[in-house]
């Protein structure tokens, strides 16, 4: 299946554990980038389709913040041409052109009022997608980002192995490990179970509540 193959190019060509400093400024033991993928043909052809499925039916474009969401922006329009949906591609500066018009947008503009979904390659604190909505709100468009209705994980646990999977993560939750680490099945989207190794860490505010 073509998840599949996209699921495992994500893992093999933008995941890095290390330790690195990421644009929020914050310290991370993994690092995603998702370049590698988007700017190969093979990885944007992965990509794109599955974008697509995602955008919003009235949405009349697809945007986001340059440099990370330009190949996505630009797949996605071609996957929708290809599938015959007229969609436009929308590229926002970070800051607004400093010769000729000097606009803050590229691309064919809608007209005012129109829906363009906002796309990312990868997502910390939101601040880049915060950024293009604002923007494209600013020029007088109703912008949102990509909504990415996952299924509630719990529900694709093994029963047999759902119990072990909640005491794991309530001991993390509570300080008693460094990590989070579990092993067990997940259910795929053909049905079949699978073993899958999890390794995690809660991001926790000032107040120990949970961020992500």
């Amino acid at each position: 299946m073509s998840s599949d193959i996209l699921l495992t190019r994500l893992a093999s060509d933008c995941y890095r554990h290390g330790t690195f400093t990421l644009s929020s400024g914050r310290s991370s033991d993994h690092y995603v980038n998702c370049k590698p993928l988007a700017l190969s043909g093979s990885g944007l052809a992965l990509l794109s389709p599955a974008l697509l499925d995602k955008v919003e039916p009235e949405a009349v474009a697809v945007g986001g913040l340059t440099l990370g969401a330009d190949p996505l922006v630009s797949g996605v329009a071609m996957a929708a041409a290809q599938a015959g949906r007229a969609l436009d591609a929308l590229i926002v500066r970070k800051q607004a052109k400093g010769h000729g018009t000097g606009a803050w947008l590229e691309g064919p503009l809608p007209p005012a009022g129109a829906r363009v979904t906002v796309l990312e390659d990868v997502v910390t604190t939101g601040g880049s997608s915060i950024k293009a909505v604002n923007q494209l709100k600013e020029a007088g468009y109703t912008a949102a980002e990509l909504e990415q209705k996952s299924p509630d994980w719990q529900k694709l646990v093994h029963q047999d192995d759902l119990a072990k999977v909640q005491m794991r993560l309530r001991e993390h939750l509570a300080g008693k490990t460094e990590v989070f680490e579990s092993t067990h099945r997940m259910r795929r989207r053909d049905g079949e179970w699978r073993w899958v190794k999890c390794r995690a860490e809660g991001l926790m505010d000032d107040r120990g509540r949970l961020r992500r």
